[in-house]
């Protein structure tokens, strides 16, 4: 094992780290949002680790590295390809605390109290990151725990060079200390603010990982460090306890299946919503009469009305299966009903959507991927997340990693549907123990039996919409992995009623005809940080490609 300045050396110097553009490996690839989390994982495949093995490597690497979004205080999803043809999932989304109640953030009035499901120490919900990547290694690891942590152990006690994207947010809270006290001791060393380029240590942090290297998931949610996370949590005004953590498990769930011309598509169930979306649109898709030219204005508009038919049905239906039944899910994921949306749709001008048939939630943007592919076939496509950026923006100096406030993707104030788009829907509605549906959206896509695309992307409700015009990017126009990353993408989710573009990345004539077709257009700098791998059979190489817009992201391989 290199030495944490060696490692650190290498990265500044001569790895083969790949910045939106493609980038080609025979043995292993990691695509991630930090390029030292990357390399973590791809030192794990060399020394004799699986793509599972180096997955967790990454996860936990950007845990300290990334910590806007990578977390051992969050939850996630992970779809694993397990090079034998197999395809399964894991599910260790967040849970909701037993004590939660479903008018929890509103006031006396019934009105939902400014900041609370988002701001507060009741945003907080179950992480279940550790137990997801201890139980899909102990299932289909390769190499032992210990050695998974040890880069990420190395990495907060010794320290790395703070970036530039890290030190401006830093910087912000700094400056704002009435706003985020509680992130303060996060990003300050001996009461000054770590600034960039110099070396950040995060001492507690490191004990932390070290105690989770030796005992495993038991040292998170049982024992001292659980004891002192709920005691932290209670003082903040949390309402999370010793038998929330000690009740906490990830569920290995039976992937969402469907077949997009010869290819097959594996996404996650619910809690996340991602899988049946991507499916009703790509099933969707599939059934045009005539394929739209990429980056045309009918090809904008067709992305968009598909778009809106998805998203409506994910506000009307979907929820944690653990809790809701849901009706007719056979149905929905059926190219027949696909066909019958379709005829819904005008394909001259843009369709209508209408507050009194559904609702919407807020949900965070800030989520982080990561794509990894072995030598044997094994992929697998994670994404976690602390649900906003930093999450809820709190931490016990004890233990040194951000909690997240992921209470807020649960539909706050039950039956109130508006045209801004607040969803009040029964299927999320807050339950004590239930999992917030999720938009995030890992994808493994397989052909001729072989791992084919790997990807996934932040970005809350856009991440279905970006992974979807990435699968088509590539299996239907044939596009190279950093050209279906960079491509233009655009975003509709029913309410509220618009298309929300790239900026500087589409037309203005384009926008133009848009608009006379009735949509209404907002601009937003990016939509989406996608991290992917493709897998060329004729030459036997992965092309891999990390999202220009992420800033510390990169591609490491062999």
């Amino acid at each position: 094992m290199k030495s944490i300045s060696c490692f650190i050396l290498i990265l500044l110097i001569n790895i083969p780290i790949a910045f939106s553009q493609n980038h080609y490996g025979k043995k292993g690839m990691v695509a991630s949002a930090s390029t030292y989390a990357s390399q973590a994982g791809l030192e794990i495949m060399k020394d004799g680790g699986n793509a599972v093995d180096a997955s967790i490597a990454t996860a936990f690497t950007l845990a300290v590295t990334w910590p806007f979004a990578g977390n051992i205080g969050g939850g996630g999803f992970m779809v694993i390809h397990t090079g034998e043809g197999n395809i399964t999932t894991f599910d260790f989304r967040e849970k909701a605390p037993l004590a939660s109640t479903q008018n929890m953030f509103l006031d006396e009035e019934g009105n939902l109290k400014p900041g609370s499901n988002h701001n507060s120490a009741l945003a907080i919900g179950v992480p279940g990151t550790v137990a997801g990547l201890y139980d899909a290694h102990q299932k289909y690891g390769k190499i032992s725990w210990e050695k998974l942590l040890e880069r990420a152990v190395q990495l907060a006690e010794y320290g790395f060079p703070l970036p530039k994207s890290l030190a401006n947010d830093f910087f912000y809270f700094a400056e704002n200390p009435d706003q985020f006290p509680e992130i303060q001791s996060f990003i300050k060393r001996d009461g000054k603010l770590v600034r960039f380029g110099e070396f950040w240590k995060q001492p507690a942090l490191a004990e932390t990982l070290k105690k989770i290297q030796k005992e495993g998931k038991s040292a998170f949610y049982e024992g001292e460090m659980a004891k002192v996370l709920v005691d932290y949590i209670q003082s903040q005004g949390g309402i999370t306890t010793l038998e929330d953590l000690e009740k906490y498990e990830a569920i290995e769930r039976k992937p969402i299946h469907s077949t997009f011309n010869n290819y097959d598509l594996y996404g996650m169930p619910l809690p996340s919503s991602g899988g049946i979306a991507v499916t009703q649109m790509m099933n969707m898709w599939g059934q045009l009469d005539a394929t739209p030219k990429m980056g045309s204005v009918q090809y904008y508009h067709t992305l968009a009305e598909i778009m809106r038919k998805a998203f409506r049905d994910r506000a009307q239906y979907l929820g944690d299966t653990d809790f809701v039944e849901i009706p007719d899910l056979e149905r929905l994921l059926s190219k027949n009903y696909a066909s019958d949306l379709l005829k819904e749709i005008d394909f001259e001008q843009a369709g209508k959507s209408d507050s009194t048939d559904i609702q919407l939630f807020s949900e965070g943007r800030e989520t982080t991927h990561l794509s990894v592919m072995d030598e044997t076939g094994m992929a697998v496509s994670m994404t976690t997340t602390l649900e906003q950026g930093y999450g809820v923006k709190m931490q016990s100096s004890e233990l040194g990693f951000l909690l997240n406030n992921e209470m807020g993707d649960f539909n706050a104030v039950p039956g109130e549907t508006n045209n801004s788009g607040q969803i009040g829907t029964p299927a999320n509605t807050i339950e004590p123990g239930k999992r917030m549906l999720s938009s995030m959206s890992p994808f493994i896509v397989m052909k001729n039996n072989q791992p084919f695309l790997v990807i996934g992307s932040p970005g809350g409700r856009t991440i279905i919409n970006t992974v979807f015009q990435t699968i088509l990017a590539t299996t239907v126009y044939d596009y190279p992995m950093n050209q279906a990353i960079e491509a233009p993408k655009i975003h509709h989710q029913w309410l509220p009623d618009r298309i929300v573009y790239e900026e500087y990345k589409m037309a203005p004539e384009i926008l133009e005809s848009l608009e006379y077709m009735g949509h209404e257009l907002q601009m937003r700098s990016f939509l989406g940080r996608l991290m992917g791998i493709k897998f060329i059979a004729e030459t036997g190489y992965m092309e891999g490609a990390a999202d220009s817009g992420s800033p510390d992201g990169g591609v490491a391989f062999y």
